[in-house]
């Protein structure tokens, strides 16, 4: 059973200011002769965020407070905008509907969940985007675009769905913006406000949701 989640984005004005990036699991295990063996022990990276370095004033720790008591805390997650990698296309240009390959028509398949592929000369890695923007996402086929009405999209789950299947071969790709689904990662928040006027702010722990 999915865990319950609010469709509504973390306030911009606070995700701006922010720090964090992607996390991964790694098992290191040194041998006796001293050489190394390496086991990844997550599929997917998950990525954590802190939202304290963003509070400045005490109406942004209202609107804080406000956001993290409708969620419950870590009860209901949301959409968190990562200001560094939220886009298909490449910082500082559009996104197009040949950015991100989604899969190879065989004639039969029509929905293609939404990825971003990041590196590509030795070992690509291929992450699931499960919170696109509606009415940011575009499609083509075989280098074509599609019409946005020969295709649909689920914005809660990131999956396209292709009036016609593409023919065999044909190749799907998509361009998009995303947000990162995340709950809060702590069941307290705890400021001080002498602190907050001297600039020392509190750790707001966000963590990714991977389903």
């Amino acid at each position: 059973m999915p865990s319950p989640f609010h469709e509504v984005r973390f306030p911009l004005a606070l995700s701006y200011g922010s720090r964090g990036g992607p996390e991964r699991r790694t098992e290191v295990v040194t041998l006796g002769s001293g050489d190394e063996e390496r086991n990844s022990l997550w599929r997917h990276s998950r990525r954590r965020y802190d939202a304290g370095p963003a509070l400045r004033t005490a109406e942004d720790v209202a609107v804080l407070i406000a956001f993290f008591e409708e969620r419950r805390g870590p009860l209901y997650g949301f959409r968190w905008r990562d200001t560094f990698d939220h886009s298909s296309a490449a910082p500082g240009q559009a996104p197009a509907p040949t950015d991100q390959r989604l899969g190879t028509g065989d004639g039969t398949t029509r929905a293609f969940p939404l990825a971003k592929t990041y590196g590509g000369a030795f070992a690509p890695y291929a992450r699931p985007i499960t919170k696109p923007i509606a009415g940011s996402v575009a499609v083509a086929v075989g280098g074509v675009a599609l019409a946005g009405t020969a295709f649909a999209l689920d914005a809660t789950t990131g999956l396209v769905t292709l009036e016609a299947a593409p023919a065999s071969g044909a190749v799907v790709t998509a361009g998009f913006l995303f947000d990162v689904p995340v709950r809060f990662a702590t069941d307290r928040i705890e400021i001080d406000h002498q602190a907050l006027r001297a600039g020392v702010v509190a750790d707001i722990p966000i963590l990714e949701i991977r389903r």
